[in-house]
């Protein structure tokens, strides 16, 4: 009996396990067939690419770097500044070394040519040296003295009036208080050193209708060309680039000092002078220190 029941009992036991083991399997199997199924892994070809091409750029981009600097030179740098119409001193000057940019800069072995000419424009420290930044033009410490002009629209060509440029300065006006006849030449050769507008705040403020002209003259010029500025009666031609400027005949400059205020002298005694060099008595009357007519003398 006791064999029975255990054999019943394994039996039994077994029965509910096998049913167990059996559900189990069934669960799986239906647990299985609900699951989702896992999408596969998305590729982005572009991205890859993209990525291909960025190291790629970045090789090409150092190669370049690399190949840049080794063909680099030696140019003219500024290293303090220099005002326009000065003369360039050995110590403005720099070494840099630059790759090839296409800029017509000045190499460094130039700069024995560049010192002690005179900058067309304000150089300012850092800019690299080019030819437009040099005048050909003499200095005016070199034997030319600096004199302001303010002048209105109408008394200077409105446009290419920079630095450097050499202009022909003339009298304009009624010629009235002694001043130089209208159409007269002042200065043959005058050089441009400054040009600035009204209103901008420099050390004298013109008028918005007024520019401001500073033109280095020579000294034998310097009077009556700031005669006439004071007066604003100077205008002022441009002279091309390449023109060669002649300087007036002697005739030409004694009659324009005339005319500005310096006159030939007239003699004390003997009246009016005449084209002869004699003298011209003016209604009979005598000259002083001459023959008295008959009648008029004596007692």
């Amino acid at each position: 009996m006791k064999a029975n029941q255990s054999t019943v009992s394994g039996g039994g036991a077994a029965g509910p396990s096998g049913g167990t083991a059996g559900l189990g399997r069934s669960g799986l199997g239906t647990s299985g067939g609900q699951r989702l199924p896992s999408s596969p892994r998305e590729r982005k070809p572009a991205l890859a690419a993209l990525a291909v091409l960025l190291i790629l750029g970045g090789a090409l981009a150092s190669a370049y770097l690399v190949m840049a600097s080794g063909e680099r030179v030696s140019a003219i740098r500024i290293a303090q500044p220099v005002a326009a119409g000065q003369q360039i001193p050995a110590s403005a000057l720099e070494e840099v070394q630059i790759g090839d940019t296409g800029i017509q800069f000045l190499a460094w072995s130039e700069r024995a040519k560049v010192t002690g000419r005179v900058a067309a424009v304000r150089l300012v420290p850092g800019a690299l040296l080019t030819n437009g930044m040099i005048s050909k033009s003499d200095a005016p410490e070199n034997g030319r003295v600096v004199v302001g002009l303010a002048l209105k629209p109408g008394q200077a060509p409105t446009g290419d009036l920079v630095e450097g440029k050499h202009v022909i300065l003339y009298a304009v006006g009624n010629g009235q208080n002694g001043g130089p006849r209208p159409g007269a030449v002042l200065a043959q050769d005058a050089i441009v050193v400054g040009v600035g507008a009204g209103d901008d705040g420099g050390p004298t403020r013109l008028r918005s209708d007024q520019t401001s002209v500073d033109v280095a003259v020579l000294p034998a010029d310097a009077a009556q060309v700031a005669q006439a500025a004071s007066a604003g009666a100077v205008a002022l031609a441009l002279v091309p680039d390449g023109t060669k400027v002649s300087a007036p005949p002697a005739k030409q400059q004694k009659q324009n000092k005339q005319e500005s205020g310096g006159v030939e002298p007239v003699p004390d005694q003997g009246g009016a002078p005449t084209q002869s060099g004699g003298t011209q008595n003016q209604g009979g009357t005598p000259n002083q220190g001459g023959p008295q007519s008959p009648g008029t003398g004596g007692n």
